[in-house]
């Protein structure tokens, strides 16, 4: 599966017990388990345990606590265009992307997928809310669904911001870079429509109900996401395993 690495690889970096992964990511044992058989997360094989690249790991969840440390800066944004001139800029890798969003988007409490900049998806969606998991056999919701990423790709605004999409939930994006070029984008949602008493107001319509905390938390979040779905990391900002709740 595409999360799992081969045998050859293992002696390349530290591998993590399952237990240590469950305290990281603060789920439970079995979920972790759950997400080594199905490659949504890295893991190998010794003998009859899971195992897991430590750097695979706390890369992800270091790019989500750089998001929720700080907004991103318009220098942050803007990729230097004297950066990488020359080079092709490199396609997702669609195995990263989708370890990344198999871990935030239990974390921050939405759904999440990456798309290119075409608006397709090179990842499928990570923890689908179920309004969106009953669209998967409607083909005008997925079709209406498509056409609300690829408004997401044409908005040039770089800061993320929930957007009422024509399915009735909102959502938010962060363009994936490869050096000076957008190659696609992480987008976050099956999140409910703002209202006064927003964890409370009609919970039964298979939306995420999130207060103004864990949407300020989601918007700040995002880039550093795109940042770990691109392979790209901050050296500024040490692992920090509080940060994942």
């Amino acid at each position: 599966m595409q999360g799992k690495h081969t045998t050859q690889e293992r002696s390349a970096q530290p591998l993590l017990t399952a237990r240590e992964v469950q305290e990281i990511l603060h789920v439970d044992r079995s979920t972790v388990y759950r997400m080594a058989e199905s490659g949504r997360l890295p893991a190998v094989r010794v003998g009859k345990q899971w195992r897991f690249p430590a750097e695979a790991i706390t890369g992800i969840i270091s790019a989500i606590d750089v998001g929720r440390m700080s907004e991103p800066r318009q220098s942050q944004r803007t990729a230097n265009p004297s950066q990488n001139q020359g080079t092709a800029p490199r396609p997702i890798d669609p195995a990263r992307a989708e370890a990344a969003i198999a871990v935030a988007a239990p974390i921050l409490g939405v759904m999440m997928v990456v798309t290119d900049m075409t608006a397709t998806p090179v990842t499928p969606i990570a923890n689908p809310c179920p309004a969106a998991a009953a669209l998967q056999h409607d083909a005008a919701g997925l079709d209406a669904c498509l056409r609300e990423w690829q408004g997401l790709a044409d908005d040039q605004n770089f800061q993320p911001s929930f957007q009422l999409g024509p399915l009735g939930f909102e959502c938010a994006r962060a363009f994936v870079r490869s050096g000076n070029t957008l190659v696609g984008m992480v987008i976050a949602g099956g999140v409910a429509p703002r209202t006064p008493d927003a964890m409370s107001s009609n919970e039964g319509d298979g939306l995420y109900h999130l207060d103004d905390q864990a949407r300020s938390q989601i918007l700040a979040t995002l880039p550093g996401i795109a940042v770990a779905v691109a392979g790209g990391h901050d050296k500024s900002v040490t692992f920090n395993q509080k940060g994942a709740k």
